[in-house]
């Protein structure tokens, strides 16, 4: 396969109004779909399927377009857009959630436009599992397959998120979302149950803390970049899901090893994210960025065996 393999992902296109303890943003760019196009686009083109409302600033959607993001998918719906608005005190591994209004986003039906469905590499941003069993009758036999999930569809849709780990190879949880679903209180043996449903690689997030990506045979630990301040937790995940896929969509590689060099873009991605409100920091960012922070995830984590 040839590199920078097109990369297709389905998720939300929301604003999202923050606070923290360094300040606040209005109404400014968020959803699963949009900051994983953010990181992702860095390293790949990317196609995103979403939906927004007659009210969506689209021209703020420019910057991705520049960027190799294909809107083709983004559907504009009469009526209201996603919105979300939270707050994070000091304890910035948990948001509390002030305010929801899905709006046109509670209709959301993915269409994947004709030049989409070829896409070889997938990602189910955090929708309805019903939405991602549809959204892979739709493609074309990608080369892999991953999906995210939240805490709401473990409790709402448990059924059809079992059934959805048979058809993906992939999984992205955090540490609280893999013992919900799994009912294990230890995080090997919640990985261990969810690799014999289906996926053959579990990544299981831990926040600040780093993550884990898990197969049959191996664990592999990535872990967070030092960051001196972490301006806003929001996206992180995404981001990091961005810069994992993007990194396999960009070498046409899926090998394990190649595989453990992604979880480290994911991670580099993951910690741009939090530098800023929305994804402002993420369009700052230049490939000699990421190749230096790369780089000093290496040097974090390289250590010499006594001989």
């Amino acid at each position: 396969m040839k590199p920078d393999s097109p990369l297709l992902v389905v998720g939300s296109v929301a604003l999202d109004s923050v606070e923290t303890p360094f300040g606040k943003a209005e109404n400014v760019l968020g959803g699963s779909g949009t900051f994983f196009s953010a990181a992702a686009s860095l390293l790949t083109p990317v196609q995103l399927v979403g939906v927004v409302g007659s009210d969506y600033p689209m021209d703020q959607l420019s910057a991705l377009a520049k960027r190799g993001v294909d809107l083709a998918g983004v559907e504009q719906a009469e009526g209201s857009s996603f919105r979300w608005r939270g707050r994070y005190r000091h304890d910035l591994n948990s948001a509390e959630t002030i305010e929801t209004h899905l709006g046109v986003f509670s209709h959301f039906s993915p269409k994947i436009p004709a030049q989409f469905k070829s896409a070889p590499f997938v990602f189910l941003a955090n929708i309805d599992p019903r939405l991602q069993l549809d959204v892979l009758r739709q493609v074309n036999k990608p080369k892999l397959v991953a999906c995210d999930t939240m805490n709401f569809w473990i409790e709402s849709r448990r059924a059809d998120l079992v059934e959805l780990l048979k058809h993906v190879d992939l999984i992205t949880v955090n540490d609280g979302e893999a013992r919900q679903l799994t009912e294990k209180a230890n995080l090997v043996r919640a990985a261990k149950w969810i690799l014999e449903r289906g996926p053959r690689y579990v990544i299981i997030k831990k926040g600040e803390h780093g993550a884990f990506m898990f197969t049959k045979e191996s664990v592999f630990f990535a872990p967070a970049y030092p960051l001196e301040s972490v301006f806003d937790p929001t996206g992180a995940g995404d981001s990091f899901a961005g810069g994992f896929m993007g990194h396999l969509a960009r070498t046409g590689d899926i090998s394990e090893a190649n595989m453990r060099r992604a979880m480290i873009y994911g991670a580099a991605l993951g910690s741009f994210a939090v530098e800023k409100f929305s994804i402002e920091r993420l369009l700052e960012v230049k490939p000699a960025d990421i190749a230096k922070r790369v780089a000093e995830f290496k040097q974090l984590v390289a250590f010499e065996t006594e001989i």
